[in-house]
């Protein structure tokens, strides 16, 4: 009998978690000599998410994993694999935009053998603002012209993977994590199954455009040494400019003499080269942090209860 292990990450979804169990446990009836074990991981939820997660562990095909802080959804992902038992092992989110009845499509490309993961990809952004719409578009295609490892445009977490990927995947201990970018980077067999952009269930999106705006810089962070190059090239450039541009005023000033005008100018060209070299700085500045924060090999996440704690009180 084969065993499927669903990771949910949580934060503060007190809305939708009751919802996503019930539609699961449809679906599971669709699955023969197959049995589920559901893991919610509360990233330091603030509502009464762990609450609810306690109340759903009185089933037996449920565990949880709470955290002692927020996180973040990375750190959740990883600490549901870790704690993943199954021989196939899904990513999905609480609020049902990703939509459960995929999974048995999922299953049964997986068992047939060809393919070690069935990866999910939206092919709209229906319900989101077209500004936000734009931006993930420019990213994407961005990513993939800067990047070798391949991030597919549309791209979700919501993923089936066999226990041999899911082990790779965790193999990679990195503390500033990208997951779309570690699933393309192991990587196995992948099929792609398309679906049209579902909008959540109930409650509000945590992720705001700055903080999708951060995770986009993260992933660049993580999977490309391309801003760096720039760098590099954008100050030998400076350089010759100046190079040039010293020649030309020694001309100038023997030809024409040492007139005091154009100060204007050489003011723009010095904030110019200014921000130049500052952009330059906090390039590396990004590369540094990550690695300062790799070097003190602080812990991915710290659990602070799961539900044998919750048996044990019982």
């Amino acid at each position: 009998m084969k065993k499927i292990s669903l990771v949910v990450p949580c934060y503060n979804e007190q809305e939708v978690i009751e919802i996503f169990y019930a539609e699961i446990s449809k679906v599971k009836r669709e699955f023969k000599n197959v049995v589920f074990e559901i893991i919610f991981v509360n990233d330091g939820s603030k509502d009464n998410t762990l609450n609810l997660m306690r109340k759903l562990s009185k089933n037996k095909d449920v565990r949880y994993l709470s955290f002692s802080r927020n996180f973040g959804k990375e750190a959740a992902m990883y600490a549901g694999l870790e704690a993943s038992t199954g021989d196939y092992v899904a990513i999905m989110d609480a609020d049902l935009q990703d939509p459960p009845f995929l999974l048995k499509e999922m299953y049964d490309i997986l068992e047939t053998g060809e393919y070690d993961s069935v990866a999910t990809r939206r092919v709209s952004r229906k319900g989101e603002p077209i500004i936000r719409s734009f931006f993930a578009r420019m990213y994407y295609k961005l990513i993939n012209k800067i990047s070798k490892t391949e991030i597919v445009d549309g791209a979700r977490d919501f993923r089936l993977m066999t226990r041999q990927m899911v082990n790779s995947v965790l193999s990679l201990k990195e503390y500033n994590r990208f997951s779309k970018g570690i699933f393309s980077w192991v990587g196995y067999r992948t099929k792609w199954l398309e679906y049209e952009n579902v909008e959540r269930v109930a409650g509000t999106t945590k992720w705001s455009f700055f903080k999708l705006f951060l995770y986009s810089l993260e992933s660049i962070v993580a999977f490309s040494t391309v801003p760096l190059s720039i760098a590099s090239v954008m100050g030998i450039l400076f350089c010759f400019i100046a190079f040039i541009l010293i020649i030309l005023i020694i001309v100038r000033t023997l030809v024409y003499g040492d007139p005091t005008s154009g100060w204007p100018s050489t003011v723009c060209i010095m904030f110019f080269i200014g921000g130049i070299q500052l952009l330059c700085l906090g390039i590396m500045g990004q590369y540094l942090s990550k690695t300062y924060l790799e070097v003190k090999k602080r812990p991915i996440y710290i659990v602070a209860e799961t539900e044998k704690d919750t048996k044990d009180v019982k």
